[in-house]
């Protein structure tokens, strides 16, 4: 039994995580403001922390003896971090920069980054590689991109084992439904279940490739167990299928009304996920299909 911090542990990604964790008897601490994340969401067996990760000496001692960090606290959403540049780069770089001297300090095992697909940007020929050159778009997409810059230079100079997962797309149950900036199936979620027009933005050509939380949640647990990874590798973790925003409206059924194309968003995206079969053994088990079918 290894005794982890799952830092967001309060939100859609972390909370699924920090459930699957304590499935497999581990003993997990969960960092969380609760500005994103929601109290329901905490496992009861997790030891629950309300931090800021901007006030690092409230933090530190948090680390001792603490064996993994799944980092995946972040303030997230494009439209915000074009809004609030300042305060997504506090959070999202100065509470990463914290999280990760804090594990150095602590001598942690291993430091898994939840990083994004957005950090590839505009220059992305697909699929996307996680060698490729990256040109991020948008505040939030730079943040993570230097959260995965900062892992490397951990490994590299501090020897801190570090892996920054990309992730593609996540959906599934816990996934934001309401507020400003909520991600397209969820919205479109949200819309039908009100009886109101599914809003498409722009023509709604453009193509993402999504990912079930479930095999998210699995590749963290992979990327924490596997003895491949801990020099700052990044890998993509998507389904290596996209389909466009038309066919997501399809698949969940309704009307349609079109909205403008919001600035700062890449046209489509598509992981190879290669290297995440070659380093992690992991590949995707749930397709868009059955995972939007299981939300309604």
């Amino acid at each position: 039994m290894a005794k982890i911090i799952v830092t967001g542990g309060a939100g859609f990604i972390g909370s699924h995580l920090v459930d699957a964790l304590i499935k497999k008897g581990h003993d997990v601490l969960v960092l969380d403001n609760l500005s994103t994340g929601k109290r329901e969401y905490i496992n009861p067996q997790a030891k629950f922390f309300e931090v800021d990760l901007r006030d690092f000496n409230k933090i530190r001692p948090l680390f001792d003896d603490v064996d993994f960090v799944f980092h995946e606290a972040a303030l997230p959403r494009i439209p915000l971090s074009i809004e609030k540049p300042k305060e997504t780069n506090d959070i999202n770089i100065g509470g990463t920069i914290n999280v990760l001297v804090a594990a150095k300090e602590a001598g942690v095992k291993k430091f898994i980054y939840a990083s994004s697909s957005s950090a590839l940007g505009g220059n992305a020929k697909l699929p996307m590689r996680e060698n490729d050159v990256c040109q991020p778009l948008n505040p939030y997409a730079l943040q993570k991109y230097v959260g995965e810059l900062y892992c490397k230079i951990f490994s590299d100079i501090y020897k801190l084992p570090t892996v920054s997962l990309r992730y593609f797309n996540v959906y599934g149950p816990r996934q934001p439904r309401e507020g400003s900036y909520v991600p397209v199936i969820g919205i479109f979620l949200t819309q039908k279940k009100q009886g109101k027009p599914l809003t498409i933005t722009g023509d709604g050509e453009q193509t993402r490739d999504f990912t079930e939380i479930s095999d998210v949640v699995r590749a963290n647990i992979l990327a924490m167990e596997s003895n491949k990874v801990g020099r700052g590798e990044v890998i993509n973790i998507g389904a290596g299928k996209n389909y466009s925003i038309n066919e997501i409206a399809k698949m969940i059924g309704g009307e349609i009304t079109s909205i403008p194309l919001p600035p700062g968003e890449m046209r489509d995206t598509l992981a190879d996920i290669s290297r995440a079969k070659e380093l992690l053994g992991w590949e995707p088990r749930v397709s868009l299909e059955e995972g939007i079918k299981k939300l309604l």
